[in-house]
């Protein structure tokens, strides 16, 4: 429980909890070292949310004591910071308390210079290890910021105004945490940010790599990023989208290239992570879905990235060659003719640059490429078998994300406009595409029909890569139910050979 409405505040640490934090805290007495519960797992506690670590700050060097504190807890002890003297501990067994790891800093003067060095006045309390209970309140807590009453009133402050030169990636950090907690970033914060938002740079990309999957974690991430950029920070991480702020589109899209892929992050959630789109409640119940696909989506991809993530970044990137291809035909209507292929290399290049990994790269950077292919082959009237096969095997590792990308864009190109008969179009046809697919899939992976040497021998063929292009016809043919046996498939490669 915990009281939120008065003066005091109140809150409870739960057994599994309380357990740990009384060994950790008997330990490092047993040595004399006198240490502080610090930061998120008190703001956490009092705004009742999933806590998952603990940071603990020690009158000691926290590189020499983890070790020890580490082999009680049966962690691993892992050095995070020689130089501030940070370690980390992870914990083995979950099953109780849920805490993954525990962080330990080195106090240098004393708690209150401690916290006087921390981001946020939320994250710079701290209860001393000696009073830890049940059942915490106010007067337990060193606030010497206020931290407290910012809590109480859903305000995110920094500490001091040299946070953000301390460490830039607390410009990025402000963000997701005031969206996390439902907080409101102050104005005199605001302003901060606004002025050092070139700070950023200096921050290693592994670290706003690591910040940014965060924030495209969060529900409602396409708004969240307007705000991003109305504070500086996408421009500063990302300026190859700097053009496409306020560049104008054709008729059928409701908003600028910019604002269009913000908005395609919160189509993206809508249609595959249970988020909301304002401008449409109905617009969901068309589109197809399983748990299997749910599965999909959320397979884990690298650290901190899942397919679902990964395509969300993929829609703030996927136009970004648009202002490089835009130009006027002659009817006077907006083009951007070859915009995906186009874009496809700068975002691998954004994101070579950021530090994600190879395969993250090569599924956005596909998606990219991709991302109108579904729409022209449901331009054309009825899907054909022959196109659905080429498609998965053009499009291979991708093939599902872009397809459910391209309703995202659907969504996010009409905005507050939508046809809803279009739409129903729309996704009926991508639900045809992938029942086809799996019939396809299917009589692909029966027993192969004939094989390389069997068309050498048959036709008096060499070696070589014309060999490979005639088994994979075959595979198309059988895929779309036109061969049943290996004669088939022989009198099949006879009349393209002849023809």
């Amino acid at each position: 429980m915990t009281a939120l409405n008065d003066k005091k505040i109140c809150f409870t640490i739960d057994k599994p909890q309380l357990a740990l934090l009384s060994t950790i805290r008997d330990c490092l007495y047993e040595s004399g070292i006198k240490c502080y519960l610090v930061g998120g797992f008190i703001r956490d506690s009092i705004l009742k949310r999933g806590i998952d670590d603990i940071d603990i700050a020690i009158a000691a060097n926290a590189l020499d004591f983890s070790p020890e504190l580490a082999k009680r807890l049966n962690g691993k002890y892992i050095p995070m910071d020689k130089e501030n003297k940070v370690a980390r501990i992870i914990l083995k067994d979950l099953a109780s308390s849920k805490i993954q790891h525990i962080d330990v800093s080195t106090i240098i003067n004393n708690i209150e210079d401690d916290l006087s060095r921390r981001d946020f006045t939320i994250n710079a309390i701290a209860i001393s290890l000696e009073k830890i209970s049940a059942q915490i309140c106010s007067s337990d807590i060193v606030d010497p910021f206020n931290g407290l009453d910012d809590i109480r009133e859903k305000i995110l402050r920094v500490v001091s105004d040299k946070s953000f030169e301390a460490d830039p990636l607390r410009l990025l950090r402000a963000v997701r945490l005031a969206e996390e907690t439902g907080f409101s970033i102050d104005s005199g914060t605001e302003g901060f940010i606004k002025k050092q938002t070139g700070l950023i740079n200096s921050v290693s990309a592994e670290r706003i790599r690591e910040e940014l999957l965060k924030l495209l974690a969060n529900p409602h991430t396409g708004d969240l990023f307007l705000y991003v950029e109305e504070l500086g920070l996408i421009s500063a991480i990302i300026p190859e989208l700097i053009p496409s702020k306020g560049l104008e589109q054709p008729s059928e899209h409701y908003w600028d290239v910019f604002t269009h892929s913000v908005k395609t992050i919160d189509a993206v959630d809508y249609i595959i992570g249970n988020g909301k789109w304002e401008y449409s409640s109905d617009a969901i119940q068309a589109v197809p879905w399983s748990s299997e696909l749910e599965g999909y989506f959320n397979e884990k991809i690298s650290s901190g990235s899942t397919r679902l993530i990964l395509l969300k970044l993929a829609a703030l990137l996927h136009d970004i060659a648009k202002p490089k291809m835009k130009f006027i035909d002659e009817n006077g209507k907006i083009r951007f003719f070859g915009h995906p292929k186009e874009g496809a290399p700068i975002v691998a290049e954004i994101m070579e640059r950021l530090r994600f990994s190879n395969k993250e790269i090569r599924i956005v950077e596909e998606v990219t490429r991709h991302h109108l292919r579904p729409t022209q082959m449901t331009q054309m009237g009825m899907v054909t078998d022959h196109a659905i096969y080429r498609y998965f095997r053009d499009v291979g590792e991708v093939a599902i994300d872009t397809l459910f990308f391209t309703l995202a864009d659907h969504l996010a190109a009409r905005g507050p406009t939508l046809d809803l008969l279009n739409w129903q179009q729309h996704t009926a046809a991508v639900k045809y595409i992938l029942e086809k697919h799996r019939e396809q899939a299917n009589k692909i992976a029966l027993p192969r029909l004939i094989s390389g040497r069997d068309i050498m021998k048959e036709f008096g063929l060499e070696e070589g890569p014309r060999i490979g292009e005639l088994l994979e016809a075959v595979r198309e043919a059988q895929a779309e139910d036109k061969l049943a046996n290996k004669e088939d498939a022989l009198d099949y490669l006879r009349r393209l050979l002849t023809e």
